[in-house]
């Protein structure tokens, strides 16, 4: 790395490809690359964060920890102050801590915690290096699913075989735009999503192809409590439903349809299988309740003659049914994605150029895009020993509940007695539900590890942080499956303080345990990145695709993959011969209703699509105490949390916090004016936020975005009032159903009041203290 000079560089972020200026070592300008049709403005938070205050500058550890008997929990995490000491004695004590733990206790003690977010680099995936650590030390607990799509990642695989249409595979944008005539979009087709992919989206091709669309003709309806999830730069219908009751909506169109004759009964009969028991279900013949238009319009609040409408329309023409991943957020969130496979069915045009269901589109950039025939290669993560794992969002539950039980999608898992947990990559603080329970449950194991660049809550969660460089401070490669650019992401700047990359610390601890060689594979970050780049070329090569040599395309700074597929039909294959391409279903073929998850015996979760009412929501006694139903989307200005410190996420706060967005009504029944501080609160916490007033939501809807740093008036108090506008302190922490166990944040209640009294000042961007040790520290062992 030059310093001393300025120069421009081509990189990639979750949020697109940059062109970055340095001057004299320091980043000072973020420029979209010239080739995104559609860029991003995220980037520009990078200016100001890489070398900000919040950086973690040297190893640190919370001094009630280090000074106390660290065989139990002491002090409080999260309110302690912290000792920073020297890499030899950091590293000593977490080697001392992972050896004791595993000797001690066993390795499924051990919670290896990451998210795989925290860079589009695939060598320094933080993901992969905790794994692949741990897998080489024995192992540890790990989690399965994702906070995104949990719900439709286990429910899928149960109807069509597969999770395809979900995470990948998708009908491709260009079908859409030439064969669809309408797209029904639940949940809508937000542009905000659109602006992420992980592993770094080179182009941002979305919004054009959605465009495109509407120029062609196609009519989009946007089915959501808020207007603009709709498409933008489109016009689009919207239908304006209470949260969480699209299944409701679902089954009404379904009724219509049957009882009408418009349902494809040669489809159904051909392709799939439970069809008799779904139109039983429908019509009301066993429990008494046909589920009709006007029934769906009592739960949902549409109008019952535009429900019938529209299934009338969707019959009538090419119709994409489009699913986004927020719907399957809520209580009984498998139900949507059933559904939405079985209303599909109906209609018959599964299979077909412009047909058919999808989940995701604009959830993130690649969805809708033709896969590229193979995949990137990533970094080898090896094999876990240790069998004990959980769904990603029973976090709390593992800590607080050892030797508990749970029913997961078929089995009876045992939560392991959790002694220590290592983070790397990921911000629990921000994705987990009900975060003042998390916060208690993460005072009970003996140790907490963090790998972080900033002193993000989850940091000051921590025993031992850490600090690790950010991807502008090393060397990587990027490259995203649906993806054809590879991007050199050259080390831009110095590393600040004494940060080290994961790999580097991994390997400092795993030379101290024993086991270097095993974790390195013999190599060094330079060689890893060298050999991972020619696995892609000869992946590539071998579907007849030419990438240059490494220092050829190291020079460059990029390289392009010539796209051999640019188009697919979800299911189209299956569709032409369903014998040949039978699904890895049972039966082979959809299935409406599923004899595997009917023997399972969850009440929760049967064997076909139901009407499920969620544990709270605008139809339920609750709202009594609390008339509003939350939202919690993803954030406009930012990915998850990651750089809510920088530029574009502050200029979108409104008094410093996150915006409250809810309708002017509900905002004069409560005396709360446009920029407002406002408090919203249940029972299990409460936030401050700056309201929004607008129309775009619907009345008894209020729209809080995640990502807000987690920010406790008083941290040493439980359940303290949260002051940034962090909604996860709000959100109900239970699974969807026993099947999937995934979270339910867009199930919530609240209520919302104009706060009163002198408005605390934000300190989620203030380091927390750095103190001097005692004189009685005890000897660090080396």
């Amino acid at each position: 790395m030059r310093s001393g000079a300025s120069r421009k560089t081509l990189t990639a972020t979750h949020w697109g490809a940059y062109v970055l200026r340095t001057d004299d070592g320091r980043l000072t300008g973020v420029e979209p690359w010239s080739g995104d049709p559609d860029p991003s403005p995220i980037g520009q938070s990078l200016i100001g964060s890489v070398d900000g205050p919040l950086r973690v500058a040297r190893p640190a550890v919370r001094r009630a920890w280090l000074e106390g008997d660290r065989s139990r929990p002491c002090g409080r995490r999260g309110a302690d102050p912290f000792v920073e000491v020297s890499w030899d004695d950091a590293q000593a004590l977490v080697a001392a801590e992972l050896d004791g733990i595993r000797s001690r206790y066993g390795n499924s003690a051990i919670y290896g915690g990451s998210y795989g977010w925290a860079s589009a680099g695939r060598f320094h995936h933080a993901q992969s290096q905790i794994h692949r650590f741990l897998n080489s030390i024995g192992g540890c607990t790990g989690s399965v699913l994702t906070y995104s799509s949990a719900a439709g990642e286990v429910i899928l695989p149960h109807i069509i075989g597969s999770m395809d249409g979900l995470v990948g595979n998708h009908s491709t944008w260009d079908g859409i735009v030439e064969h669809s005539e309408l797209v029904v979009a639940f949940g809508g087709l937000p542009r905000r999503n659109t602006q992420v992919q992980a592993g770094g989206p080179a182009r941002h091709e979305a919004t054009e192809a959605i465009s495109r669309a509407g120029k062609r003709g196609v009519r989009f309806i946007t089915v959501s409590p808020v207007r603009d999830d709709g498409p933008d730069r489109v016009a689009s219908e919207w239908l304006s439903l209470r949260p969480n009751s699209d299944v409701a909506v679902m089954l009404g169109l379904a009724h219509v349809l049957i009882t009408e004759g418009l349902h494809d009964s040669g489809f159904v009969e051909r392709y799939c299988v439970g069809f008799d028991t779904v139109r039983a279900y429908v019509l009301g013949e066993n429990d008494g309740v046909p589920k009709t238009a006007r029934w769906a319009a009592s739960l949902s609040g549409l109008d019952a003659n535009r429900i019938i409408a529209l299934a009338r329309e969707m019959a009538a023409k090419r119709t994409m049914i489009a699913v986004n991943w927020a719907i399957q957020r809520a209580d009984h969130g498998e139900q949507p994605y059933w559904m939405a496979v079985t209303l599909a069915a109906l209609l018959g045009q599964i299979g077909l150029p412009g047909g058919g269901f999808g989940f995701g589109y604009s959830s993130t950039n690649g969805m809708g895009r033709a896969e590229l025939g193979f995949r990137w290669p990533a970094f080898p993560q090896g094999k876990n020993p240790v069998t004990s794992f959980i769904p990603v969002a029973r976090l709390t539950d593992l800590l607080l509940d050892p030797g508990g039980h749970l029913e997961f999608n078929g089995e009876v898992l045992t939560y392991p007695d959790i002694r220590l947990v290592y983070w790397a990559g990921g911000n629990p603080f921000h994705h987990h539900q009900d975060l003042n329970r998390l916060v208690e449950a993460w005072q009970r194991p003996q140790t907490i590890i963090v790998n972080e660049p900033y002193w993000t809550a989850t940091a000051r969660h921590a025993d031992i942080v850490l600090p690790v460089t950010t991807p502008l401070e090393r060397n990587d490669l990027a490259f995203s499956n649906r993806e054809n650019v590879v991007i050199a992401m050259k080390q831009l700047i110095a590393p600040m303080g004494e940060a080290r990359d994961d790999f580097a610390i991994f390997a400092g601890l795993a030379a101290r345990l024993g086991i270097e060689e095993a974790f390195t594979g013999g190599r060094d970050a330079t060689e890893w990145i060298r050999n991972m780049y020619a696995e892609a070329r000869s992946a590539a090569a071998a579907h007849e695709i030419a990438l240059p040599e490494f220092t050829e395309f190291w020079q460059r700074g990029h390289a392009e993959a010539k796209r051999r597929t640019t188009s697919h039909i979800l299911l189209g294959s299956f569709r032409e011969d369903p014998v040949r391409h039978a699904l890895a279903t049972p039966s082979g073929r959809i299935e409406l209703f599923s004899k595997r998850i009917a023997s399972f015996g969850y009440d929760d979760c049967p064997g076909h699509a139901i009407w499920h009412e969620p544990a709270e929501w605008l139809g339920s006694p609750l709202t009594v105490r609390y008339p509003l139903h939350l939202l919690s989307p993803q954030p406009a200005e930012k990915l998850h949390s990651q750089y809510d410190q920088g530029s574009v996420s502050r200029a979108g706060k409104v008094a410093d916090r996150a915006p409250l967005r809810l309708h002017p009504s509900d905002a004069a029944i409560r005396g709360i004016r446009n920029g407002d501080v406002v408090k919203v609160f249940n029972d299990r916490g409460a936030c401050l936020a700056g309201a929004v007033l607008t129309d775009a939501v619907s009345q008894g809807v209020v729209q809080l975005p995640t990502g807000a740093w987690y920010d406790p008036a008083d941290p040493k108090i439980a359940g303290s009032l949260e002051k940034h506008g962090n909604p996860n302190v709000l959100t109900l922490d239970h699974g969807s159903s026993r099947l999937a166990q995934a979270p339910i944040c867009n199930t919530t209640l609240v209520e919302v009041v104009a706060f009163e009294g002198p408005v605390p000042a934000v300190t989620a961007f203030t380091p927390p203290a750095i103190v001097p040790a005692s004189s009685h520290l005890p000897k660090i062992e080396r």
